[in-house]
């Protein structure tokens, strides 16, 4: 995977993919932009940037940052656009066997899957296991729906509730 950088290296990313004049005119407004809410994001774990997502989380436009640090952690790290400062810090795991999310696991993958596409149909393009702030685990699912949309779909891993759900503007990087 390859390892942005520099806010430069996003902007040319969003260029090239060919998605800036489609996202622009879907854009959020936002009190503060990727370049403060990437510096944000930095200062909190500094490392290198593998994809950013803009979701709109509570009614929120909020910039989430996947960074893998020196040390080989990845962490997602998402920033309010609206006050500039860092709303979350997600570490991110390789999969359901890391000791850290198999500590807190109740609910199988397969019976997370079928709870958030009953809520939320479509296809389930990506997942990620995260170790929230208080140290629970949970599933994400990015489900592209049929609309072409996609939402970002959490899952406790204890409970299998759904804890978060979000639409997704746009995302640089791959999934």
């Amino acid at each position: 995977m390859k390892t942005i950088h520099s806010k430069h290296c996003l902007v040319a990313a969003f260029v090239l993919t060919g998605t800036m004049s489609a996202a622009y005119a879907q854009y959020p407004k936002t009190e503060f932009g990727m370049e403060h809410c990437l510096h944000a994001a930095l200062t909190e774990k500094n490392g290198g940037v593998v994809k950013v997502e803009l979701k709109i989380e509570n009614g929120v436009p909020t910039y989430e940052f996947d960074i893998e640090t020196p040390d080989g952690k990845a962490w997602d790290i998402e920033c309010d656009t609206q006050t500039g400062k860092i709303s979350e810090i997600e570490q991110e795991v390789k999969n359901a066997d890391d000791p850290l999310f198999k500590a807190k696991l109740k609910v199988s993958e397969a019976d997370a899957r079928k709870t958030a596409l009953a809520a939320y149909p479509g296809d389930i393009v990506e997942v990620e296991y995260e170790i929230e702030p208080d140290g629970a685990a949970s599933y994400e699912f990015d489900i592209k729906g049929k609309d072409g949309k996609e939402m970002k779909v959490e899952v406790d891993a204890t409970s299998g509730k759904i804890v978060e759900a979000n639409s997704e503007v746009y995302q640089i990087g791959q999934e």
